[in-house]
Parts: structure tokens; sequence; C-alpha cells
């Protein structure tokens, strides 16, 4: 999506934090885990909550087992005096993207996103078969794993990975997260037995509990708030069909019809050097890669990626927020940053960020 012609087009993430993600939180409820989170993102650019246009988050009322439950996550945030709030009942991507368009409206000039899961508390395999078709896939209760293996297997006998293959990917991935300061899983992780062959231990994420954030700002108001701002060129969200027996797996059209319109191919624009990629499978890594015609210059999931920490609804912000704060630190000029809801990447949103050198 391109913005309207009445808009600047200028929206940048500002800031970005995430919490220490850990297999439980049992100590901690949703808002006891955001609060830090949110108190970190406004403190990095000096706002307060009254300084916000626009509030907008991305949980699930499924693992949390209660209806509303975001309503309750509110209290993290302070919703009086009243604020101009919305939710989406999806990753926290999707938030962002709500809160990108009305950016591009002008209606505000800042917004705060904010995702948060906690999946220890429940079976989060079977929590995400309520993700399938509910007349001809759910009855057969296959979980996330087994058809994340499925779609494995359908690469093999394709040719196009191997497990010795999806072996490195989990390998480098979480050497690459040996140093982050809030991954679940840290340094090497032995393969392991098979959980749905072909796939093994390290080639599935961690369940685990977790939040992030992003502040958002238009035009000159982001540079105010930010050294070298991320600067959100394009993002667009397509889906697949709901059946899956309709599907290629080894393909994901709606990753690069997404990327297409977000700017990822455009040649006039500089090369891409970093890719934060929502690949909770291995094998989901060589799928994006392809549809995303990414090369060996790219430096895919600098941060470790799902593979070293999946908190539910919020590892696709984080996506975003990870490939932004590479571009804050100077560490990336150009980056694609993708997240991904449903089975077999059913649905993915991709978003072109960029930083700029001021003179």
């Amino acid at each position: 999506m391109t913005p309207y012609a009445g808009a600047t087009g200028e929206v940048a993430i500002v800031a970005f934090a995430q919490s220490d993600h850990r297999r439980r939180s049992d100590d901690l409820s949703e808002v006891e885990m955001l609060m830090p989170v949110l108190h970190r993102v406004l403190g990095a650019t000096g706002l307060k909550t009254g300084d916000i246009g626009f509030t907008c988050s991305g949980s699930s009322d499924y693992l949390a087992g209660r209806a509303f439950s975001f309503t309750m996550a509110l209290d993290g945030v302070g919703a009086w005096p009243p604020i101009s709030e919305s939710h989406v009942e999806t990753d926290g991507a999707w938030a962002l993207y709500e809160a990108w368009v009305k950016l591009l409206t002008g209606e505000a000039d800042t917004a705060l996103v904010y995702a948060y899961g906690k999946s220890s508390p429940g079976e989060i395999r079977d929590v995400l078969t309520r993700q399938l078709d509910p007349y001809y896939t759910a009855p057969l209760w296959p979980d996330s794993v087994a058809l994340a293996a499925l779609q494995a297997q359908a690469l093999i006998d394709a040719g196009l990975t191997a497990e010795p293959a999806l072996a490195s990917i989990a390998a480098r991935s979480r050497a690459d997260a040996a140093s982050h300061p809030h991954t679940q899983l840290k340094g090497a992780v032995p393969q392991g037995d098979y959980i749905v062959r072909p796939l093994r231990t390290g080639d599935c994420p961690p369940i685990g509990d977790g939040a992030a954030a992003v502040v958002l700002a238009t035009g000159d108001r982001a540079r105010e708030l930010c050294e070298r701002p991320a600067w959100i060129r394009g993002m667009d969200h397509r889906a697949e069909a709901h059946s899956l027996g309709v599907r290629d797996l080894t393909d994901s059209p709606s990753t690069r019809i997404a990327a297409r319109r977000a700017g990822v191919f455009d040649p006039a624009a500089p090369p891409l050097d970093t890719a934060e990629l929502h690949a909770p499978f291995t094998s989901q890594e060589v799928v994006l890669r392809r549809a995303l015609d990414l090369d060996e210059r790219v430096r895919v999931n600098p941060s470790g990626g799902a593979l070293a920490a999946n908190p539910v609804m919020a590892t696709g912000l984080i996506r975003l927020g990870e490939a932004a704060a590479r571009i804050h630190r100077g560490e990336s000029g150009r980056a694609v940053a993708h997240a991904t809801s449903g089975p077999c990447l059913q649905q993915n949103l991709v978003a072109v960020l960029e930083g700029e050198d001021r003179a």
C-alpha cells in the first residue's frame, strides 16, 4: 500500500522496546508484563501517554481464555483522561498497520503500538487450531506443528530444501540470538528428536510469554524524537486461500504480492541489507526467502527471529521493531520486515524500512 495523494507519506518507527521472553510468567499478569515495556518505549522518546495521538494494540482472547481481555491491558497504558484507542485480534504487526494508516490520514502525528501474548498457560498447538477452516480442516485437529511439518515435507519432496539445510537455519538463528538481551533461547541448541517428521525440536519455535511496543511519528516530529528514524517506505498485507488443499505450500504468493506492493522489488531503491522474517519454523524461512527473492547479501534474522523467541501475537511486531532498531543504530540502511498469521504462512504482512543520513 502506498500513501494517498494528500498525505506526506513520512511515517517512521522512532522507538522500540520488548520484554525478556520467558518460558513461563506465572508471577506476572498481562498488565504487569506490559507496563515496563511501555515505560521504556515512551522513555526512549521523552513522550508521556497524554502526548500520544493514537494507541493500537494486538493480542488474542484465545490465549487469555477470556473475552475482551485487551481492555484489561489498557490499565498498563492509562486510559484516563480518555485516549483514542483501537485493538486488533491478531499479531501486533497488524496493529502497527492500522496506526500507520491513521497517521497517513493526518488525524495524529504520533502513535503507540503494543502487543503481548502468554502462551504458557494453555496448549498453544491446540489453541492455534481455532484458525483453521471450521468445516473441513479443524474437525481433523491437525495442530500447528503437524501442519508446518506437512509444509516442510512438501519443500523436501520438491527438492527445495533438506533436513541438514533446515538444521543450519536453526543453528544460525540460535547463534545470532546468543548476544541478544531479550531472547528466550540463546546459543547452540541441539536439533533433538523429531516432533513431527521432518521437523525436530530445533526446527520449531519455543513456547513463551512476552510483550513489545513501538512508537510511530510523522515527518519532522519523527526527526525530533529520534536521531535516525526508521521510515516506513511501504507496507502491505495479503492472504492465501483458507483451505490448505487449494494452496501450494512450497510457495507464498501473498508474501510476494505484499512485497511488491510495499516496494521491496523497486529497482530504483537502495539494496536491502536486512530481513526480519516471521518464520516460526525453519522450513518457513525457506519459503519466505524465495518469495522475497533474498540473496546471501541480505542478513536474515540477525536478532535470532522466532526460533529464539516466539511470544504469539507479538512476534510479528517484534520483527518490525528489530528491523527498525538496526536502522536506529546505524547497522542497516534498508530493511524488509515480515509478519505472518494463520497456518503455513496463510496471511503475510511486509514492510520496507529505510534510514536517512542527515546533512
